[in-house]
């Protein structure tokens, strides 16, 4: 945090020479979640490679931020594990923060549909995204949510947070598309992309779960822009990509509450 209470974050390595061609690489890591049969070719993962000639500017961390740095490859190595009480336990806090009024009758039910995941027990979307995925969806619903007040405490304060997760997961915001993206496959698709994209070099913990909130909110306005359907998904992701390397380049950009694309989160 610095002296504005902002998020300090220092993009370490951003692919430069990005293939910008329609082409999808065919490793398996493309494909973030359990199965793409749900929407054929729509899901697989955007991860452009790196050439070796790519800048790749270093900087010298302080041991605070080589520790927060170090916890957050630690958070990126772990796995979802269904048999985890923990996150289990996750699991459940984001299905009670999706929808608060809505029981939740088990870790696998056919509710977990209504969220965007490809089936009844969303541990199978985790793969490629992992246990950070289902963080980052927590940490948006928990730090940009949707409360009874929120459109008084918008009325007071106009940058307050309002419902941009809700917006999202109910696809309240524009004029959609009849076949939609699943928000919650979605969402790790979204953390996938950054931890391929970027390493980030961190003044607080929160700062790779901040830039996702911006990052799902940019491609979220990509799609609409867009009109696009859910066939368009590969061609949003790459398009939201290109937008995010374009905002955390430039030169005034100190902390991430500075990328044009964080006033979406508080509009």
């Amino acid at each position: 945090m610095d002296d504005r209470g902002g998020s300090f974050v220092a993009v370490r390595r951003i692919s430069q020479g990005l293939d910008r061609s329609n082409t999808c690489h065919s490793s398996s890591a493309e494909f973030v979640t359990g199965s793409t049969a749900w929407l054929g070719r729509g899901l697989s993962c955007v991860c452009a490679q790196r050439r070796e000639s790519d800048a790749r500017p270093s900087f010298d961390l302080t041991p605070a931020q080589e520790e927060c740095l170090q916890r957050l490859q630690n958070r990126i190595d772990i796995p979802y594990d269904g048999s985890i009480p923990e996150h289990q336990d996750a699991l459940r806090a984001l299905w009670s923060a999706a929808f608060p009024e809505e029981e939740l009758h088990g870790l696998i039910s056919e509710q977990w549909k209504n969220m965007g995941w490809q089936g009844k027990d969303p541990s199978t979307d985790f793969r490629g995204g992992g246990f950070i995925s289902l963080e980052n969806l927590l940490f948006f619903a928990r730090n940009f949510p949707v409360l009874p007040d929120t459109f008084f405490a918008f009325l007071l304060d106009p940058n307050s947070p309002r419902k941009s997760f809700q917006d999202l997961l109910r696809k309240q915001e524009g004029d959609r598309s009849v076949w939609e993206y699943p928000f919650a496959v979605a969402g790790v698709n979204i953390t996938f992309m950054l931890i391929q994209m970027l390493d980030l070099e961190a003044e607080n913990d929160s700062a790779f779960d901040l830039l996702y909130c911006i990052t799902f909110k940019m491609m979220d306005q990509q799609w609409l822009s867009m009109r696009a359907s859910y066939m368009d998904f590969n061609t949003v992701m790459k398009s939201t990509r290109r937008q995010l390397e374009k905002e955390l380049l430039l030169e005034d950009i100190m902390r991430l509450e500075d990328v044009p694309s964080y006033k979406l989160l508080t509009r």
